[in-house]
């Protein structure tokens, strides 16, 4: 009786230890993050093969999962939907006006975080470029050929879209080289003349001209026409590159107040700081944007031509002031499409 008893103690003892083992904290690692990023249409390809080198990177390094959320729409609209409560951890947005207003609107990071990382926290730059129909039957060549008589032009929405904001400013850009701001205006509202319909979003004006069959030329990322040429068909569609264009710069941002709620600081801003890797942008060329990496750019120069480009810092006062003047309500935007 007594030797059963002993043995009973024993076994009830090591269950207790198996049990404490098991339930370690220090051998259980820890515990898996989560990242929402909240981006603009055209970075779909982009985060699906940045995402899972990240996490890979970040396992290796600290031994921590983490898995992401993504949204991805019209910028403008994004940043909205920021606004008005999607709890994103990180901003991956189409330009730093769309950014700007998260600090201004509802603190959600610091007045200057564009300081936050190199090259104004824009780690790969585009440009806009025209698509076209193979063949090019409308003969479309540069930004004059875009309001000869018949011509059906495709841009999404400036109101809710960056990517439209980039190429308005890039068509305003080659009016202004042929006669100021005056011959500028002229030229842009004729260009909103051959608009036949309007996206919310980059990506759904694609989907519009490449998809749908609309439109004798989109106007759009360099991305997005490479994406058109050598995904969906080069037996269907061609590039022309414009004499000017414009140096779109989309930025990226953590966004501190939602990180420290949800204790994901450390590997949000890893994340971002990630981009500038050059495992990363060989992948951001791979996907058609121009990296920033001097090495990695050299290397994927080929795919990526050489044109005159005006910057918004240098050309248009900033984004703050091209927003005021050209995209808020009552700007210069909405004073021709009233006129339309």
């Amino acid at each position: 009786m007594k030797r059963r008893s002993i043995l009973a103690g024993s076994l009830a003892g090591l269950a207790i230890a198996a049990a404490g083992f098991a339930a370690a904290p220090a051998l259980a690692g820890p515990p898996p993050a989560q990242i929402t990023n909240v981006s603009y249409d055209p970075t779909r390809e982009l985060y699906e093969a940045i995402n899972p080198a990240f996490a890979e990177w970040w396992k290796k390094r600290t031994g921590q999962d983490v898995t992401f959320r993504t949204s991805h729409g019209g910028s403008g609209a994004q940043s909205r939907a920021i606004l008005d409560g999607l709890e994103a951890d990180v901003a991956t947005l189409g330009l730093a006006y769309d950014i700007d207003v998260l600090a201004d609107k509802r603190q959600l990071l610091s007045p200057d975080w564009q300081k936050k990382l190199a090259y104004n926290s824009a780690p790969y730059t585009s440009t806009i470029v025209f698509l076209v129909r193979k063949g090019n039957p409308k003969g479309i060549h540069d930004w004059a050929d875009l309001v000869k008589p018949g011509v059906q032009v495709i841009t999404p929405n400036p109101k809710t879209s960056s990517g439209a904001r980039w190429n308005f400013l890039a068509a305003w850009t080659y009016g202004r080289k042929h006669g100021g701001d005056g011959a500028a205006r002229s030229y842009v509202q004729q260009l909103y003349a051959h608009v036949p319909v309007l996206d919310s979003g980059a990506r759904g004006s694609t989907n519009t001209f490449v998809e749908r069959g609309i439109g004798d030329v989109l106007i759009g990322w360099e991305n997005e026409a490479f994406l058109a040429t050598n995904k969906l068909g080069r037996d269907k569609f061609e590039i022309v590159v414009p004499s000017v264009s414009i140096l779109a710069e989309p930025t990226v941002a953590v966004l501190t107040k939602n990180t420290e709620k949800h204790h994901t600081t450390a590997v949000a801003n890893a994340y971002l700081n990630f981009l500038y890797s050059p495992w990363a942008q060989d992948i951001i060329a791979k996907n058609y944007y121009r990296p920033r990496d001097p090495k990695v750019a050299k290397r994927w120069g080929v795919q990526f031509p050489q044109l005159q480009l005006s910057q918004v810092d240098r050309d248009y006062g900033g984004w703050r002031k091209a927003q005021k003047t050209y995209f808020d309500d009552g700007g210069i935007y909405d004073q021709i499409a009233s006129a339309r």
